[in-house]
């Protein structure tokens, strides 16, 4: 390699690096508030208020303990042997549920009650055209990893993967309705754009998406 050639690759290698670390710095690991697991509507009245909801107000934000606390009727971890509030196929635990909002995109870890940094900046544009997706504050986005599945990727396992993910949604349905807010909850979403922003590998698989916000 000539010198015009070595200097280029060392300036591309130098602005690559440049980047990672500033990306790596712009976002970092957060730290949920501790779920409060003492409130809410009682559950035939929620049932009764759930429904589908698709104009969310893009000026309101989802406060830190709201978050927690959705997070954790999502998929959090409600006993001490480590499962869940949604079932799970020989407790595979095998979902990933993944945050994507403004300030960037996360995924979260159920055990440790935090959001791990993904990527930084706001990628909600980028999954869909529709605005009332890229304009909520929140879409929750459920991620199969077949690599915690016996047989790995296959038919039988896909069922499962989508069951699993469905009755993470419908915990999020509930807690939305019992607490005032909006969701939907997306199968025909485009796979490729999610896959991208949420740099997932070849055994991961999207399910669904659910944008979630206040209701406009």
């Amino acid at each position: 390699m000539n010198h015009i050639g070595k200097t280029t690759v060392c300036f591309i290698l130098a602005v690559f690096l440049a980047v990672s670390a500033a990306n790596a710095q712009d976002i970092a690991r957060i730290t949920l508030p501790a779920p409060q697991t003492d409130i809410g509507l009682p559950i035939m009245q929620v049932l009764n208020l759930r429904q589908s909801i698709r104009e969310y107000d893009a000026d309101r934000d989802i406060p830190p303990q709201e978050l927690s606390n959705l997070l954790w009727a999502a998929w959090g971890v409600n006993r001490p042997d480590g499962r869940r509030t949604a079932p799970s196929a020989v407790n595979y635990q095998e979902t990933d549920v993944y945050v994507i909002c403004a300030q960037g995109v996360y995924r979260f870890d159920a055990a440790a009650h935090t959001l791990e940094p993904v990527a930084a900046g706001d990628h909600r544009a980028e999954v869909s055209d529709r605005e009332f997706v890229f304009t909520a504050p929140l879409i929750l986005v459920y991620v199969t990893d077949f690599t915690r599945m016996r047989g790995g990727r296959n038919d039988g396992n896909m069922v499962l993967a989508h069951a699993d993910a469905g009755f993470i949604s419908q915990n999020v349905y509930l807690y939305c309705a019992s607490q005032g807010l909006g969701t939907v909850v997306m199968g025909a979403i485009d796979r490729d754009a999610y896959g991208k922003v949420l740099n997932i590998g070849p055994d991961q698989f999207i399910t669904y998406a659910q944008p979630v916000g206040y209701q406009r």
